[in-house]
């Protein structure tokens, strides 16, 4: 397929979207970041969660696999599009029944007017074509903002909000923090980058990760990486944790 018509399809999607789940973004390795594609590019991402726990009530595995592309023809103003297929591979599930998945962010690079000025973006993600009176066990729809600043020797520092669903999430925890942590690690070696995220709410969505990509080239990259759904709460309400591969390939 080429390009205009994968932008036409997946701006025509966002736009009839009603409902959301978790979908995948330019991010860190849970939630959003304030990267932005630029224009023409694209990105495919095949993710992976699986439980560490063989418990009845651990959850279930998740597979993704998502395109995402930059839209605007801009360099201190960036909007990219995505659209996921999200799936359990439990029949009858949510997920099965509704597979597809939508997100869009727009965002401002630091320094894009001043010296010293900090990455700002904001977006949405998880956006499905679900209607109203279909189950809301996924349908969490994420709106959300950030700000980052990259400090010499520490790395990138990120902290924003989001606001999602009442009837998903919970009445009185569909809102929470959003803050991160990453950075390109020279000293070992240029195609190594750690992150840590945190997505605060006892809601299934909250949780705590940490992990590492490697670069194998501009193209390709693959991250590993730990989620720990709810940390200190009494109930899990995101399941037991999951590692997570995400494999990155750009274009």
């Amino acid at each position: 397929m080429k390009l205009t018509r994968i932008l036409a399809v997946a701006v025509a999607l966002v736009a009839l979207a009603s409902s959301s789940a978790l979908a995948t973004f330019s991010g860190q390795i849970w939630i959003p970041s304030t990267d932005v594609k630029g224009f023409k590019e694209v990105n495919i991402s095949i993710d992976n969660y699986a439980r560490v726990s063989s418990y009845r009530d651990a959850g279930v595995n998740t597979y993704d696999v998502g395109v995402t592309v930059g839209v605007l023809p801009l360099e201190k103003f960036k909007i990219e599009v995505g659209v996921d297929y999200i799936t359990d591979g439990v029949a009858g599930s949510y997920y099965a029944t509704h597979p597809a998945y939508f997100n869009f962010k727009g965002g401002v690079p630091e320094d894009a007017f001043f010296t010293g000025m900090p990455a700002v973006a904001a977006g949405m993600f998880g956006l499905n074509t679900a209607t109203a009176g279909d189950p809301a066990s996924s349908s969490t729809n994420i709106a959300y903002a950030l700000i980052a600043k990259t400090l010499p020797v520490v790395g990138r520092l990120s902290i924003g909000g989001y606001n999602g669903a009442k009837n998903s999430l919970g009445k009185n925890t569909n809102t929470g923090v959003l803050a991160s942590w990453d950075r390109v690690m020279p000293e070992i070696s240029e195609n190594l980058w750690l992150a840590v995220d945190y997505m605060s709410g006892n809601n299934a969505l909250g949780a705590l990760s940490f992990g590492g990509s490697w670069a194998f080239s501009k193209q390709v990259s693959l991250l590993l990486g730990y989620n720990v759904y709810n940390p200190g709460q009494a109930k899990l309400y995101g399941g037991k944790p999951t590692f997570t591969t995400q494999l990155d390939i750009n274009f």
